[in-house]
Order: C-alpha cells, then sequence, then structure tokens
C-alpha cells in the first residue's frame, strides 16, 4: 500500500496496524472513532496541525518495511 493525503486514517490503519503510534504521536487518541477512520489523512492533519507530507513520507517508509 501506498499512502497519499487522500488515503483514508481507517485504510491505512487496517493495511497495517502498526501505524497507530504515528497518529498517537500526532494527538489522534480516538482512532476508534468512526468520524477518524473516514478522516483523510490529509484532514487529520489539518485538524491537528501536522505537516501532511512529512506523515505521508513516514508512514509509506515504516510501511514498506
Amino acid at each position: 500500500m501506498t499512502v497519499t493525503k487522500e488515503t483514508l486514517i481507517g485504510e491505512i490503519l487496517r493495511e497495517d496496524q502498526t501505524t497507530a503510534p504515528f497518529f498517537f504521536e500526532m494527538g489522534m487518541h480516538c482512532l476508534g472513532c468512526p468520524s477518524s477512520t473516514m478522516e483523510s489523512l490529509e484532514e487529520a492533519c489539518m485538524v491537528h496541525g501536522v505537516p501532511v507530507d512529512a506523515l505521508v513520507e513516514k508512514l509509506n517508509s515504516h510501511m514498506s518495511k
């Protein structure tokens, strides 16, 4: 899976649950909430003040291992 700004949080977590700490680090602690899993990565980053490009890079690097 390749993560983009448009990828939904829920899709990322279903593909690789070990990505959860990346979301916790950005202050997104309610990962089980239906609305959070339906947010795009870009939407979540906007809400939490995190640079989306940096998170996309981190997630893709982590998931390619």
